[in-house]
């Protein structure tokens, strides 16, 4: 069946083709690198040019699948809308009614809205595509049960049979884009609490790689991205599709290819069973599904991200040092220690001071208080008003660590409301860390959150939320029968945030969940930061930084200087290196400062000076990685906007695997352009196993073109050591 009316949308080096079969919903005739300025003849011979041909023992007419991916209109693979009508209109075939294409012109990217409808199944669905500016593709889906089915679908209903009468039940609806037949490679992200963002690669063969999570939260190994690319796509080469699902309860991610050898990759909410069911006139939308492409490997992709990112909120100021209380006193909470640690943060350069959890009603220690949202009397009997005021003269904003979706049983909030917990009726979830979920969806429950935190805000000049939510959403039910409700949870999760934003537009807010298991771009709408991970471990800091990069940019994740032996692994490192990690983030200190000694305090204000002299560079810059020659050393930087300057490091994870190092390249510098190469203070002295490299001493002069090819010489680091090197063009 022959495509007509293609549209051509173009975006930052990227072209999105649709056009649409008679009477279909548009499909997607190319979606990757940019084809230029093309008239209407040649978009119809492109058209033509894909198209393939009836096969022996299949469909007498070829199928060209639609965005819909309509089990009816011949896609054999996981269709895009799967549910039913009590087991009617289980298989919807829609009917173009209207389709809205603004494109913005000059490569600006544009919008598509598609309306279709199948009136034999009550159903009508709509379609919205955007190409941004910055090349990403994002696409989300409206579905309404309309009023009627058609007189013949109502005319052969029975008992067994409803008919329109009956609510739809969606058990799925999921966006998908494809990808060519060169893209034989995936890469998602695994993981696990304390080590998030773990990359994994397979082949793509025939068959369904699918990635559920059922946690209620995005979940320390949600696939962060899912990547199909070109065999051996790296950060600096090769073709790359990746998808993303910007929603923060339940998601599938997926990549199918099929016996035919169409591919895609797919994405979008998971349902529980009867999660979503629509009476007539009711609505359900998907959350955004976001794919990007880029033919310069995975670092492009991240550049995508990020700069869409930063263009939702450019008037944020600049990322303060922060200094939070958590790993430094923990639950031991008095006016004195506190003001002390906050004087010694101010002394080194710290300009927002946290406090951590232990400050409400009731919270000595983790199995008690969670819902109690009051000052403790007896820890604060004058409030938190003279600590705030101690941190406001030392020149430093204040923050407030807060968790207000989740109640501990053992609180004044659960004994007085014990209706008001997520639960499956006649039983209580599993405990995890001695707390179970708020039901938000309640509306008293979700006033008194919304109570408290207000009041807290409106008396206290509070700067900053550590919004936190440490357990995953097991057996979450709603109400005295316990329907699923981790749908409508993630929305009220949304609205609260939404509205104590409209109320406090000052104040930021962090999303941490249990460290990093709720990334994604989601609560990003919401929130200004996330806790990339509860490990602060330096060691394991290298990995999870470097693959949450593929989505977010420094500046948007929190990365702190922790105590020389490491709460959660026990490991100790040298402060350049604890330092060293966390100056390519969202920069703070966890650590007792009482506990230091000069020498360590003078050494960290030397890295906090450093930090705010770079910070443009770091939080404006583009995130450089290069595929190190040995998966012992990794070295990865930030290059300023017109590649003038740029800082790298050169990160040596473990023993090499050659007792003389080789060369490293520096990556995404200007060919054209001479640079003066020279290590960095204070990050220029690590630990080595031999003499420095000669180039460190005294620096040296090359070009954009030589470094990013050649590169220099690695020093021969010790193990978890870490060099600073900048590059600034003469």
């Amino acid at each position: 069946m022959p495509l007509s009316d293609p549209v051509h949308l173009r975006a930052a080096g990227v072209s999105l083709v649709l056009a649409a079969a008679e009477g279909a919903l548009p499909s997607v005739v190319h979606w990757g690198a940019d084809l230029g300025d093309t008239g209407p003849a040649e978009l119809s011979d492109l058209c033509r040019a894909v198209e393939s041909a009836p096969v022996p023992n299949d469909f007498d007419r070829t199928v060209i699948p639609s965005l819909a991916r309509e089990h009816a209109a011949g896609w054999r693979g996981r269709p895009g809308l799967t549910g039913h009508r009590d087991g009617t209109a289980w298989s919807p075939w829609f009917r173009l009614t209207a389709l809205d294409v603004d494109d913005r012109g000059a490569g600006r990217g544009g919008t598509i809205l598609a309306t279709g409808e199948d009136t034999a199944a009550g159903l009508a669905l709509r379609l919205e595509l955007e190409l941004t500016a910055e090349g990403l593709l994002r696409q989300r889906a409206t579905l309404t049960a309309t009023a009627t089915a058609t007189a013949t679908a109502t005319a052969t209903a029975t008992a067994e049979q409803p008919g329109d009468g009956a609510p739809f039940v969606i058990d799925a609806l999921t966006a998908t884009v494809p990808v060519p037949p060169v893209a034989t490679e995936l890469l998602d992200l695994a993981g696990r609490w304390g080590r998030e963002r773990a990359p994994q690669r397979l082949p793509f063969v025939v068959g369904a790689h699918s990635r559920e999570n059922r946690r209620g939260r995005t979940g320390p190994d949600a696939p962060l991205i899912l990547a199909a690319g070109t065999p051996g796509f790296g950060f600096r080469h090769g073709e790359v599709w990746a998808l993303h699902v910007a929603w923060s309860g339940n998601h599938r991610a997926y990549a199918e290819r099929l016996s035919t050898g169409a591919a895609v990759l797919g994405g979008g909410e998971l349902l529980l069973p009867g999660e979503v069911r629509l009476a007539p006139g009711e609505t359900y939308t998907t959350p955004w599904v976001y794919a990007a492409y880029s033919d310069e490997g995975l670092d492009a992709i991240a550049a995508r991200f990020h700069t869409h990112l930063r263009g939702r909120r450019p008037q944020l100021p600049p990322r303060p040092v922060v200094l939070n209380t958590w790993e430094a006193v923990y639950f031991d909470q008095d006016l004195d220690r506190l003001t002390e640690l906050a004087r010694l943060g101010a002394e080194a350069g710290v300009e927002r001071f946290v406090l951590d959890d232990g400050w409400f009603r009731h919270r000595r220690h983790d199995r008690a208080g969670l819902g109690d949202w009051y000052v403790d009397e007896h820890v604060w009997p004058k409030g938190l008003g003279p600590l705030i005021s101690t941190v406001h003269d030392l020149g430093m904003e204040f923050g407030l660590w807060v968790e207000p979706e989740m109640v501990n049983p053992d609180s004044d909030l659960a004994r007085a409301h014990p209706d008001w917990l997520l639960a499956t009726g006649g039983r209580q979830p599993l405990p995890s860390r001695h707390q179970q979920v708020l039901d938000l969806t309640r509306p008293g429950a979700y006033a008194y959150i919304l109570d408290r935190l207000d009041a807290l805000l409106t008396e206290y000049d509070i700067a900053y939320l550590k919004w936190d939510h440490n357990r995953d959403l097991l057996d979450a039910g709603h109400g005295p029968h316990g329907t699923p409700s981790v749908h409508a949870q993630t929305h009220a999760v949304y609205r609260l945030l939404d509205e104590l934003r409209s109320r406090h537009p000052r104040v930021e807010i962090e999303s941490c969940s249990s460290g990093g298991l709720r990334v994604d771009l989601g609560i990003l709408e919401r929130t200004d930061r996330v806790w990339a991970s509860d490990c602060i471990d330096p060691l394991e800091r290298q990995q999870i930084q470097r693959w949450t990069a593929q989505l977010l940019p420094p500046e948007l994740v929190g990365a702190h200087v922790g105590a020389p032996r490491s709460h959660t692994t026990g490991r100790t490192h040298d402060l350049s290196f604890r330092a060293g990690t966390a100056l390519f983030g969202s920069f703070g200190i966890e650590w007792n400062l009482t506990t230091a000694t000069p020498d360590e305090r003078a050494e960290l204000a030397r890295w906090v000076a450093l930090y705010k002299e770079l910070r443009p560079l770091l939080h404006g810059g583009t995130t450089v990685r290069d595929d190190a020659y040995d998966p012992a050393l990794a070295v990865h930087g930030v290059v300023a906007p017109d590649r003038r300057d740029a800082l790298y490091a050169l990160v040596q994870l473990d023993a090499p695997l050659t007792s003389v190092p080789g060369t490293v390249r520096l990556p995404g510098l200007d060919p054209d352009v001479t640079y003066r190469v020279s290590v960095q203070a204070p990050g220029d002295a690590p630990a080595l196993r031999g003499q420095p490299t000669p180039w460190t001493t005294d620096g040296l002069v090359l070009g954009g073109a030589t470094l990013a090819r050649v590169g220099v010489r690695a020093p021969a680091l010790n193990p978890e050591q870490l060099l600073l090197v900048r590059a600034q063009a003469l």
